[in-house]
């Protein structure tokens, strides 16, 4: 992706665009992976990093890990997803426990979180979409 000019690399406009960015990759997983994809003021793909590699069911993430590149690259939005090796894309409590961390350190660092998917065996759930983790009206 860093190769490409900004004008080619892909853009995030909805979940399905960030769902084509990682699905492909990310459902055949046999462990828990947390990827960020790094945008720019247009929300187009700057990088994107694997923050974390767990197991079969968790992976333990900090926050700082997951807002590192975007600071680096001094981008103001970022996209995340993992996966469910189980294949059942359904949030768990600990999702949502995340993401809504995760939306609260966006606000302070003034970047927007925007969206967190999570991948299951040839679907996807968008958080932001289900209305749960983000806080109300964003």
């Amino acid at each position: 992706i860093a190769a490409l000019a900004p004008e080619d690399r892909p853009q995030v406009r909805s979940p399905e665009d960030i769902a084509i960015l990682f699905q492909a990759e990310m459902t055949a997983l046999q462990w828990e992976e947390l990827r960020v994809a790094v945008l720019d003021t247009k929300h187009r793909v700057e990088r994107v990093k694997t923050v974390y590699q767990g197991s079969v069911n968790a992976a333990q993430v900090r926050t700082a890990e997951v807002f590192r590149e975007a600071i680096r690259a001094n981008c103001p939005a970022i996209a995340i997803a993992h996966n469910h090796p189980s294949g059942d894309p359904t949030p768990s409590a600990a999702d949502i426990t995340l993401t809504a961390e995760l939306a609260r350190a966006a606000a302070l660092l003034d970047i927007d979180l925007i969206d967190h998917l999570i991948i299951g065996d040839g679907r996807w759930i968008s958080l932001r979409r289900l209305g749960v983790g983000f806080p109300s009206g964003k």
